[in-house]
């Protein structure tokens, strides 16, 4: 074990109630992510005291313990001692004897969240592996380095669209994990949503049946919620079938019986309607952007942090998935959510030097740094910008005024960038002057963060 997480690793266990308690772990960019049986075996205070964590807070049921940019070595540390396997399902019959939680429309959206987050944080590296190939063969098809006629450009390109067609098989097995279904079985069912013949067929308007039920012809490769659902599905039918199933036939009837049951499920019910939620989700970021054009991202922009801090950011997947397969680029969301991450580099930033304190001003200058080489917001804005308040309200209007310059000038991302820091830059590479403009709304952003950071101070007595 990692000597240097071993005290922090046995405090975490214990004080989450044990491994017995945990139903779910894993870990996303900046936290660990508990699902626990019993929410009142945690001890949130001696969590919170621990020097390595920087906030710990409930998400719907889940508990997020935000650690920073050293997630993968704590959450490592953690596996080591508690006994945990890495990034899997703990056995959610543990869970069995938890009350039952009344269905409202907050709660149903808040599932909606939390199964979305978790089945697509698991690929997050995927995501930004692919994005960064895509911007690499751009750079230098631009450079006259790589021809488009060049079968590397060809293979680059291929690679760098795969991790978004196939979307539905990769989160068929993540889902799967997240659900407690056999990942095989749900990859599978991914795989058929984009299988070439459904594909063709559908693309012809074939009329399909299954088992004498219509299913609805649509094009499922790059979406996301379709499968989500799907594999939501699978894993309530799995436990049915395993649950009056005798041992001895378990291995090839659930699996089989799994697939027959879910196939129609999956044809005619939850693929048609994460198709729409998807199509509507997206169509509807698209009208907002049409229709208000400039002040849409101005207003996208300005409440990001926000949606981060919730996790509501995972909600425009479906959007920017579906942007880039339509358009080849995205001109909302993704240029607005990197602006957001630059202006809470700008806030810690100011706090670095506006501060008294040298614990506070070396804290915010390490966030600050970790935001624009990492890309990652979490640490500035749980540990500086939330806590203090006042640096929060400067960066969200700085956000306004960014996005609303990227609006005005139609700025557009062309690639899911691999970090959300100044690496991301170079997503913004594509038509005429759409890097200068964007570079134009983060410079501006960024100043007027700053300076109203600057003006309107802290409070070093806030806790």
């Amino acid at each position: 074990m990692n000597k240097k997480y071993e005290e922090l690793s046995k405090v975490i266990v214990s004080s989450v109630g044990g491994k017995e308690n945990v139903i779910y772990f894993q870990h996303c960019t900046t936290r660990l992510r508990f699902n626990l049986k019993d929410r009142g075996l945690v001890d949130l205070a001696t969590i919170e005291e621990l020097p390595k964590v920087m906030r710990v807070q409930w998400s719907n049921d889940e508990l997020q313990i935000i650690i920073g940019p050293a997630v993968a070595e704590v959450y490592g540390a953690i596996c080591e001692y508690g006994g945990f396997q890495r990034e899997a399902a703990v056995d959610e019959t543990l869970d069995a004897n938890n009350e039952k939680k009344k269905l409202t429309p907050k709660s149903i959206l808040t599932g909606m969240m939390d199964g979305i987050s978790g089945s697509i944080t698991p690929l997050i590296p995927m995501m930004i592996g692919g994005g960064m190939i895509k911007v690499i063969y751009i750079l230098a098809n631009m450079a006259g380095i790589l021809p488009e006629t060049s079968t590397t450009y060809q293979i680059l390109f291929w690679l760098g669209d795969a991790f978004i067609y196939f979307f539905p098989v990769f989160l068929g097995a993540t889902a799967a994990k997240k659900f407690g279904a056999n990942q095989g079985v749900g990859m599978l069912l991914g795989a058929l949503l984009i299988y070439p013949g459904f594909i063709e067929a559908v693309t012809e308007g074939t009329a399909l049946k299954i088992f004498g039920l219509p299913v609805y012809g649509a094009n499922y490769s790059t979406t996301v919620i379709p499968i989500i659902l799907t594999v939501y599905v699978l894993s309530k039918v799995e436990k049915v079938i395993t649950r009056y199933c005798p041992d001895i036939l378990k291995s090839f009837v659930v699996p089989t019986f799994s697939l027959l049951i879910l196939l129609p499920i999956m044809l005619v019910v939850t693929a048609p309607i994460g198709y729409y939620i998807g199509t509507y989700v997206a169509n509807g970021v698209i009208w907002i952007y049409e229709t208000i054009g400039f002040l849409g991202v101005s207003v996208l922009c300005a409440l990001l942090p926000l949606m981060v801090m919730t996790g509501m950011h995972t909600m425009m997947t479906p959007y920017w998935t579906s942007a880039f397969a339509a358009l080849g680029y995205d001109p909302f969301f993704l240029p607005a959510m990197i602006l957001s991450n630059f202006n809470q580099g700008a806030a810690t930033l100011a706090v670095s030097l506006k501060a008294k304190s040298k614990s506070l001003k070396s804290t915010a200058l390490s966030c600050a740094v970790t935001v624009f080489l990492g890309g990652v917001t979490e640490p500035a804005m749980f540990g500086i910008t939330l806590k203090y308040k006042k640096p929060l309200y400067a960066a969200m209007i700085g956000n306004a005024v960014g996005g609303a310059i990227a609006g005005l000038l139609k700025v557009a991302c062309y690639a899911f960038p691999g970090s959300g820091g100044i690496f991301a830059t170079v997503t913004f590479v594509g038509a005429a002057n759409n890097l200068l403009f964007f570079l134009i709304a983060a410079a501006v952003g960024m100043v007027v963060t700053f300076v109203l950071t600057y003006i309107f101070g802290i409070n070093e007595e806030a806790k």
